[in-house]
């Protein structure tokens, strides 16, 4: 047989023959394969013996040591030895160095080793590259190596391969290991078959197919790149490359042997298949397929397949599913967040929930809002379910979700926190463990504020302690934007409101919501209601038309021709300090580039506030032509450049004040503070000016000046009190308690005020001036506010001198108080009861005006409670348990003006609808009590509310002619009610004859609109006002918690307590401050508004004549109908239209200045100052009940059983 001719074209003469050399490129892989073995072994071999017989040497030279060991010949025999060891250690020394160096340069420790590392793996890459270039040729060719492009790149790879494994075989401690490693096989088949082709001008495919198992390696490069971080992505490349390389090297194999044909059969059965063709043969073969169309026709291809089998279908069988696995356990939102230009971001993380997350967008991309220009990001790490991804998937265009954590510093660049505009941080208001929430959201503003301290942090916390944890984190700044949102202090907050004025919970939660306008034509009480609803509260520059008028001015013509309501402005001082004023009197002149905060429907209507002209819309009737005009634009430039860029940013504002009215017209009348030989110092009536006073004073003279600080430390009863009516002595006179109230110790000898005492003996006569050690002894009696004069306080009362038995509480009258049913047990978490306390013990309230505080509920959660609550005066504690109809009755529940129930228990129960079991059962239980009559001698009476300059004591000039005495309540249904839900469905409950369906929004159903349900969840809306304009946080918290500031704060982080402080002009200044409450237009000097008057009449004459400011009406739920109704109930109409029309039940909302002279009257203390609400508005007072018999024959003995009780009551 012919020897078989290789068609070949050849630019170099082959053998003449054509006889295959393939043998003499697989020799020298051989030899060098073998060869290097061979060698190892034959080293290993002789080491072995050349180790055992030094060993028998070192041995027998050691015996003759230890026998001839003092012999000098044997030493001086030892002396060639050592020198021989010296020299060996340097040696080995040399060569270890060497060998460290090489394993350095191979290693991925060092830069040059990564290096080196990924240049290795990316030119076996190139050679398999090159491979498959030369595949399509012949197995064996003819190739001139000078002319042949790729061969001489193939070259110049492998050149660079022997060097590295030169490098890798001295770094190599097991040389035989190292020889049969995967690496070094593939370096011996596929090095020495390029010089072999250099020298016989051929090329033979070969074995440089086994370049593919360098991918093998692909997952450690990447490991060195650090590209490769997390465990299961390290997993899923080495399955990858193990399977794709076994793939490649086996096609390789098959690619040769079917090309090339059996050795024996003189290569005669060869069949001419591509490379690729091998590689779906192998897939098909792996796969169990075996389409058929492609087979092996060769006796070593077939052979090969068949242990191919064995093993490729193994490995596809458990690879392929756990690659599957793998990828589908991927994290869907693993991605990283790409922020378009000229578009702000934001990260929301925390509790991420369907509920959370729906409530927060509907809120945040309100329709009301103008074009909100932000991307929200959420972050969580977990990822969403069907129900939250349909969510994301409908607000695609501004919402994207990743998957990860805020603790996690590469989470937090993904989303690229370091350019957000903000970070939201989301609560769960029901876990079981508020605490241990508060302490997960602290963490994650500890780990986003380390990230990058600039960030603008929002966040939501449920315990008012735990703000104080945020305080200790360096980068967090209030005076920044940050903000900590304390559910707990604002929904026991509003809670306190609506004990002030009822329904005013409703409607401020209305106001920082965001809802749409729904119309109804029927006239119904929803009707109303739902208009005052779409009423929210916005923030807007005022125009320069405004500048230099008055506050009233300008509220009262933007009220009347702008159709807006303006609450409150941000006002700078001379010293540029920001603070917003909250219906300032007519003293506060309207600056330039005055922020207004105005209730409107949406923000396209406070935009009038700004392009209001004097000259172009004066003559305007219709509010919406109130547009831009041209002389607005000629100024534009001039006006813009004294506002802030962005509207929440108001870093300056430092201090938020409900100031109340001060007069301007003519000097101020000064008050003497202290009266003694050396003279009195003046100061005046005007609070305002108690600071320039006091510099002045300085300035006169150093002994003035310590006058004035003599004076301030005396006991208030020492101080100067002038007798004309027409000074403002309150302000320098700590109130005096009622005689009334619990009997009180006597202190400092005995010396106490009574109204029997002569006011001229004990503040007038300079004589009674103690000495100093007396002073310091009576330090006491000045403290009767907290340090910052914004709270009523007292010395700390031990729990057991509040306690009230049934007994001793059935043997007084409370009226006219409030009633707090807690339901809580040792094992309860706190609610934080002082956050409810502390809006009623507000220091613009007078002492005998303060509501008596009775909590009905489980001593031992009481005293949990009771650290945070005894500093504040008239609180009463009776243990029992609200459900208990002989406790509410030994409180006068029916004579109350609030009852609140709460309960500690309900995040404790899995069931949502269970969770408010006690507080719903609590609440039908007084609904359903019957009160007897008999006690109408000792009803409460209730006076309205006394503007301020008015007197109390003229009934002509009360808004309630005289004392008018109120029905007393026969059934529980009228008894005003507040319960606390935390499951919003649950509201249909309290209610039994609303028709409220239990899909229905909590906002849109009955006992929410009427103020008698509050859910914690209406709340959420804070979050995105927040950020919008973090104003409007300050002055919702302000209006509700009574004057909490970043101040108190930070003292009661410090002390866990309110301090009390002397009382110094400057802290009794705090006290005049606006504060909420209701008018009634039954009688007085709005009576004639009320059958039938216009709303903004009413609006505009008590701005002009008491600086009242308006707001919103709590009517009578069937007042609309024309039949008389028995229903007591009402509910909230915010910021009503001017042409509104009044009835004459209607109370009033209103912003009311703060009353210096009402603190005067001890004549009345039975009458609250504030209110004018039959059901609701009675004393803080407590009665003795008199005996209904034989009254003429037991006058003696009444006197001193009432002062016996009076004593029982509160010791």
């Amino acid at each position: 047989m012919d020897a078989l001719i290789i068609p070949v074209t050849m630019e170099v003469p082959c053998d003449s023959r054509g006889q295959r050399m393939w043998w003499a490129f697989l020799a020298s892989s051989m030899v060098t394969f073998f060869g290097g073995l061979f060698i190892i072994l034959l080293w290993r071999t002789l080491k072995y013996l050349w180790t055992v017989c030094c060993h028998c040497g070192v041995k027998n030279k050691e015996a003759q040591k230890i026998n001839g060991g003092g012999d000098t010949q044997a030493d001086g025999a030892c002396k060639p030895t050592d020198e021989k060891e010296e020299n060996v250690a340097a040696e080995v020394g040399w060569m270890t160095s060497v060998k460290d160096w090489a394993g350095v340069m191979i290693s991925a420790q060092t830069l040059t080793g990564r290096v080196l590392v990924v240049l290795v793996f990316a030119l076996s890459i190139g050679a398999l590259v090159i491979y498959f270039i030369d595949s399509s040729n012949p197995i064996e060719s003819c190739q001139n190596f000078y002319k042949d492009f790729t061969l001489q790149i193939d070259m110049a790879f492998n050149v660079f391969f022997l060097l590295y494994f030169g490098l890798r075989f001295i770094a190599a401690n097991d040389k035989l290991w190292f020889w049969l490693e995967v690496n070094s096989v593939v370096d011996f088949f596929t090095v020495p078959p390029v010089f072999v082709s250099v020298y016989l001008n051929r090329s033979w495919l070969g074995l440089r197919f086994l370049r593919a198992l360098r991918l093998i390696q692909f997952s450690e490069i990447l490991q060195f790149l650090n590209i490769l971080k997390t465990s299961n992505s390290i997993k899923l490349v080495n399955l990858c490359s193990i399977f794709i390389s076994t793939w490649l090297t086996a096609a390789g194999f098959i690619h040769l042997v079917e090309n090339s044909g059996d050795p024996w059969e003189n290569f005669q059965n060869n069949q001419q298949l591509t490379y690729w063709e091998c590689v779906y043969l192998l897939m098909v073969t792996m796969s169990t397929v075996g389409y058929g169309d492609v087979y092996a026709k060769t006796t070593l291809g077939r052979l090969f397949m068949v242990f191919f089998i064995l093993g490729g279908l193994a490995m596809f069988a458990s690879y392929v599913p756990e690659i599957i696995e793998l990828i589908g356990n991927r994290k869907k939102y693993g991605g990283s967040y790409s922020a378009v230009s000229g578009r702000k971001h934001i990260v929301v993380c925390g509790h991420i929930t369907l509920e959370s997350v729906s409530n927060f967008l509907k809120d945040f991309l309100h329709k009301d809002r103008d074009d909100v220009n932000v991307e929200i990001v959420f972050l969580h790490n977990i990822s969403p379910n069907l129900e939250l991804e349909a969510l994301f998937k409908r607000h695609f265009t501004q919402v994207e979700f990743y998957q990860g954590s805020v603790l996690n510093p590469h989470d937090l660049a993904r989303v690229k926190i370091e350019s957000a505009d903000a970070c939201l941080i989301l609560a769960n208001k029901y876990c079981a463990d508020p605490d241990a929430e508060d302490a997960s959201n602290i963490m994650r503003v500890i780990s986003i504020k380390n990230y990058h301290p600039k960030i603008r942090i929002i966040t939501q916390m449920l315990q008012y302690h735990n703000k104080a944890h945020l305080l200790n984190i360096p980068s967090w700044n209030w005076k920044e934007g940050d903000d900590a949102i304390c559910l707990a202090e604002l929904k026991l907050g509003f809670i306190a409101q609506s004990c002030l004025a009822p329904g005013l919970s409703t409607m401020l939660a209305n106001l920082f919501s965001m809802r749409s306008f729904i119309k109804i034509e029927e006239d119904t009480w929803q009707k109303y209601y739902l208009e005052g609803v779409a009423n929210e509260m916005y923030t807007e520059y005022l125009s320069s038309a405004f500048v230099g008028l008055s506050f009233p001015a300008v509220c009262e013509l933007v009220f009347a021709k702008l159709k807006l309501l303006m609450i409150a402005i941000e006002y700078k001082s001379e010293k540029r300090e920001s603070s917003i004023l909250i219906n300032p009197g007519n003293h506060v002149k309207i600056q330039e580039g005055t922020l207004g905060f105005f209730i409107a429907s949406d923000a396209k209507e406070v935009k009038r506030a700004f392009f209001y002209c004097k000259a172009c819309h004066d003559d305007i009737t219709d509010p919406k032509r109130i547009k831009k005009c041209g002389c607005k634009r000629q100024v534009k430039n001039a006006a813009r450049s004294s506002y802030p860029k962005s509207s929440y940013q108001f870093k300056n504002t430092t201090t938020i004040a409900l100031v109340g009215a001060k007069s301007t017209e003519g000097a101020p009348e000064p008050v003497p503070l202290v009266n003694n030989r050396k003279g009195s110092l003046f100061l005046p009536n005007n609070p305002s000016l108690l600071q320039l006073n006091l510099l002045n004073s300085v300035e006169q003279g150093k002994s003035t000046y310590c006058r004035l600080q003599r004076a301030l430390s005396l006991p208030v009863k020492y101080r100067y009190h002038s007798q004309k009516p027409g000074l403002n002595q309150d302000l320098l006179e700590d109130e005096q308690p009622s005689t009334l109230s619990p009997k009180k110790k006597q202190r400092n000898g005995g010396m106490r005020n009574s109204p029997n005492s002569s006011p001229k003996l004990m503040r007038h006569d300079p004589l009674l001036i103690p000495g100093n050690e007396q002073i310091d002894n009576m330090d006491a009696n000045v403290k009767k506010y907290d340090s910052t004069g914004m709270f009523h306080w007292c010395p700390a009362k031990d729990i057991e001198k509040v306690i009230l038995t049934r007994s001793e509480a059935a043997m007084t009258v409370l009226s006219g108080h409030v009633v707090v049913c807690i339901f809580g047990d040792v094992k309860s978490a706190l609610i934080g009861l002082r956050n409810l306390v502390m809006p009623l013990r507000a220091s613009n309230f007078h002492y005998h005006e303060l509501k008596h505080i009775v909590f009905v509920g489980s001593l031992e959660y009481l005293r949990r409670e009771w650290e945070t609550l005894h500093n504040f005066p008239k609180v009463s504690i009776l243990p029992g348990t609200p459900l208990s109809r002989a406790d509410l009755r030994a409180v006068n529940i029916n004579l109350c003006d609030m009852c609140v129930i709460l309960s500690a228990n309900q995040n404790n129960i899995d069931d949502a609808s269970l969770q408010d079991k006690e507080c719903i059962l609590a609440s039908l239980n007084i609904k359903s009590m019957q009160f007897d009559d008999s006690i109408g001698v000792l009803q409460a009476n209730s006076q309205g509310f006394t503007p301020p300059g008015m007197d109390r004591s003229s009934p002509d000039n009360s808004p309630v002619h005289g004392l008018l005495r109120q029905p007393s309540i026969t059934t529980g249904a009228n008894i005003p009610i507040i319960t606390e839900l935390v499951n919003d469905s649950n509201v249909q409950f309290l209610d039994q004859d609303d028709d409220d369906d239990p899909d229905t929004e909590l906002y849109l159903t009955q006992p929410f609109a009427c103020g008698t349900a509050f859910a914690v969840s209406v709340l959420d809306s804070l979050m995105s006002a927040t950020y919008f304009n973090d104003n409007i946080l300050t002055l919702i918290r302000t209006l509700v918690t009574g004057g909490a500031t970043p101040e108190l704060e930070a003292l009661i982080a410090e002390e866990n307590a309110l301090r009390g402080g002397y009382s110094t002009p400057q802290t009794l200044a705090n006290r005049d401050r606006c504060r909420v409450a209701q008018l009634a237009l039954y009688d007085g000097p709005f009576a004639d508004l009320g059958d039938g008057g216009c709303y903004g009449d009413l609006f505009c004459k008590a701005l002009k004549t008491y600086n009242m400011l308006c707001f919103g009406i709590y009517r009578l739920r069937d007042a609309h109908l024309s039949t008389p109704s028995q229903c007591t109930k009402r509910y909230v109409i915010t910021n009503p239209p001017y042409e509104f029309e009044l009835v004459p039940t209607d109370l009033i909302f209103c912003l009311m200045q703060f009353d210096h002279n009402a603190g005067q009257s001890r004549a009345s203390l039975s009458h609250s100052s504030h209110s004018s609400y039959s059901s609701s508005k009675k004393s803080s007072s407590v009665h003795s009940i008199p005996s209904t018999a034989n009254r003429p024959n037991r006058t003696k003995t009444r006197d001193s059983r009432e002062k016996q009780k009076k004593e029982m009551v509160y010791r």
